[in-house]
Formats: structure tokens, sequence, C-alpha cells
């Protein structure tokens, strides 16, 4: 008799996330939590796991234990960015995914807070009112009518559609394969410029990769419309930050709603710019809280439970890393 699926956690389980993980696995799976085994019993559970779950492998692995996880099925991330994690250092034939889309909900209303915050000129105003003017008479601008950009049209990018759309915006998106989602207009990779040029609203929810790391640069933005409203939910590093701050100052109708930094407390151990973006006016800034929104871990935990349960009945894995992101892991 075989023994029954385990589930290894890098990381400390409250009941409530034993439970709502036993709630979507198959029935009989086993849950061990690294953190309540001793040396011995680590690598027993490791070298047995048929998945693991973890937030970061490099905080939760000690030397030596990622190579136990040689015959595990899958190992998965609670988080949907992984691009802070050393992918490299995990064994090279085990599937490994991220939890895309898991934030995708709350992540999408933030969009569309920071997009209205923009158009309707909230931030500006409220300053303004605090020096004593009253600028009643200066128009603001309505979301309907306008074109929305999606780069990364995953999970997080179709929730934000999802929301765009009722409000009167046009979707283009920016994927690689195909999307059942309604969009007005669907581009590869490629045609990325094309959709730059045409929108009112890009919003930034692509995974950070070699490809991706830069690609708003200078060029990218002198080919958006002047009071276009950028909004990059992703990763700082997706942006060129330099040319960024360039782009601001050289156009005071052009607005960036930055939740994504690039120097940031969890993945590099403190919050810094190079540039004093919060100087600007047309600067809404946020950090990095976009998901951060209460009950949504018990959410992400049961989408990757679900992802998991997936892997050990042999289905098809969802939001599995490619080589482009591995390559661009860090180093241990």
């Amino acid at each position: 008799m075989s023994n029954p699926p385990l589930l290894v956690s890098g990381f400390a389980l409250e009941d409530h996330a034993h439970s709502a993980l036993l709630a979507a696995l198959p029935p009989g799976t086993e849950i061990l939590a690294l953190p309540d085994l001793d040396p011995a019993a680590r690598a027993a559970a490791l070298a047995r796991a048929s998945a693991y779950l973890g937030r970061n492998t490099a905080k939760e692995l000690r030397p030596g234990e990622p190579a136990l996880l040689a015959g595990a099925k899958l190992i998965q991330f609670l988080t949907a960015g992984v691009d802070f994690v050393p992918l490299r250092a995990l064994p090279a034939q085990v599937p490994i995914a991220c939890n895309g889309g898991a934030y995708a909900e709350p992540m999408a209303e933030h969009a569309l807070a920071m997009a209205l915050a923009a158009a309707k000129r909230l931030l500006i105003e409220h300053a303004a009112l605090g020096r004593g003017e009253f600028n009643q008479m200066v128009p603001n601008r309505r979301l309907a009518g306008m074109v929305c950009g999606i780069l990364g049209f995953g999970g997080i990018g179709t929730a934000i559609a999802r929301l765009m759309r009722p409000m009167g915006v046009a979707i283009h998106a920016i994927k690689r394969g195909r999307t059942a989602e309604p969009v007005e207009w669907l581009g590869t990779p490629d045609r990325l410029e094309e959709m730059l040029a045409a929108c009112d609203i890009l919003v930034l929810s692509v995974p950070l990769t070699a490809k991706t790391r830069g690609i708003i640069d200078a060029r990218a933005l002198s080919l958006m419309k002047r009071n276009a409203i950028l909004i990059n939910l992703a990763r700082g590093e997706v942006v060129e930050e330099a040319a960024l701050f360039a782009h601001l100052q050289a156009n005071p109708a052009f607005t960036a709603c930055i939740d994504a930094w690039w120097v940031e407390p969890i993945r590099q151990g403190e919050f810094r710019m190079d540039w004093p973006f919060m100087s600007l006016p047309n600067v809404i800034g946020s950090p990095h809280n976009s998901s951060s929104v209460e009950g949504i871990t018990r959410v992400a935990l049961a989408r990757a439970a679900d992802n998991i349960a997936r892997a050990l009945r042999a289905e098809p894995i969802w939001n599995l890393i490619g080589a482009d992101e591995r390559e661009a892991a860090p180093e241990e």
C-alpha cells in the first residue's frame, strides 16, 4: 500500500490555515510544517514530500534541503511574485508554480482607485485646498471613453478588466496566448508599442523576468499620451526609474501611480528611491499594499491548495514558472 500524499509547508500553519488546506487537498493527504520539526524529521519530510508550499525558500530551507525535494510533484508558492526567490537552487526537474491571481480582486480595486484618483485630480486638488485654492472650474476627466492597456493579462489583469469595463473603459491587453476574457484589442508582446500609443491608462501586472525588466523605458514612455495614467502593480524594475522621473518632470499632465517600488523591505530589506518621486504633484504612491486586505491570506491558501491538488491528481498545473523566470531569479 502506497504512502498517502504529503504536503510540506515551509512556514508555520495556524489551525484555520491547516483546515483550509485539508479541505482542498485529496482525502488522506498529510500536512507537516517545517518549523514544527527537528532536523532529522525535516529531512525525512522533505524527502517524502509530494508537494511543497512556501513563501520564500531562501528563508525556509536550510543548506542541502532544497535537493531533498527532488521527488516532489510541485513546489507551490503562496505569493504571486517570486522574482526575489532563488528558484535556481530548487531541483530543476520539479515544476514550480506561483500563486498567480490569488490576490487579483483587491489589486484590481486598487488599480481602479488609483485611476479614479488620477483622473479626478483628487490628490492635486486636496493639496490645493490646503493652500486656500478653490479650483472648482479646473476640469477633471471621466474614465468612460478611455482605453485601459493592461500589460500582463493573467489573473490580476483580467480582474482589472472586469472592474474597468463597467466604467465605460475599453480594454486593450498584451498576453502571450489567448484569453476568454472579452477585450477590444489583444496583442502579443511584440505589439506593446501599438498598445502604448492607444491607451489612456496603462496598468502593469506582468511578472518580473529578464524580458520585462525595464520594458517601460524612456522610449516606451515617449509613445504614450501626454496625459496618460501609468499604474504599476507589478515590480518597480519593470519601469526604468530615472526615465519615469524625467518623464514626469517634463510632462506634468502625465500621472504615475506607484504601488510597486524599486527597493522594498520584503525583497531588499529596506525602502528607498533614487529619485524624489513623492515631491512631484503628478505621482500617487502606496506602499505596495494593493493586496493587503483582511482575509486575503485564506483566499491565497485556498487557491494554492487547489493547484497542489491538481498536481497530486496529475491534472494540468496552473501558473507554472517558465524558464525565463527561473533564469532571472537571484542567486542563493
